[in-house]
């Protein structure tokens, strides 16, 4: 058998296992996933809607869930995606104006829309936490 037609060992194509995940990657998938976390957390608030409109007693009970651990995060969850979301497209409309595109002010800019997003949902929680 030739050289020309032995197979190769190696791998046709970069693998997962040769990959590196770059920040900008995983803001972006991120970004992606906060977006369908928002559309379900649409739904979840739609869904409280109902409850408050329907009798005193099923709005009890659906804020009784909001109220435990469980509720709580997956309010929180949604929370922080709302925020994240918010400030990911704001750095996306600076992109589109064709500023912060120096892998440098990326990588700056997307720790900016975390530390933002994670004070944010910090506040906001401890601000919802004093209502309550």
């Amino acid at each position: 058998m030739s050289v020309a037609n032995r197979p190769s060992n190696r791998p046709l194509s970069p693998h997962l296992q040769v990959y590196r995940l770059q920040l900008t990657s995983a803001l972006s998938i991120l970004h992606r996933a906060t977006g369908i976390a928002l559309s379900v957390g649409a739904l979840y608030l739609a869904t409280w809607v109902i409850y408050a409109a329907s009798t005193p007693k099923a709005y009890a009970m659906f804020q009784e869930f909001n109220g435990s651990i469980v509720g709580r995060i997956v309010l929180g969850g949604w929370l922080f995606s709302a925020f994240y979301h918010l400030c990911n497209g704001i750095r996306h409309l600076f992109w589109d104006a064709g500023y912060g595109f120096e892998l440098k002010d990326a990588y700056r800019s997307g720790w900016i829309v975390v530390g933002v997003s994670l004070v944010a949902t910090a506040l906001s929680w401890i601000v919802g936490l004093r209502l309550m």
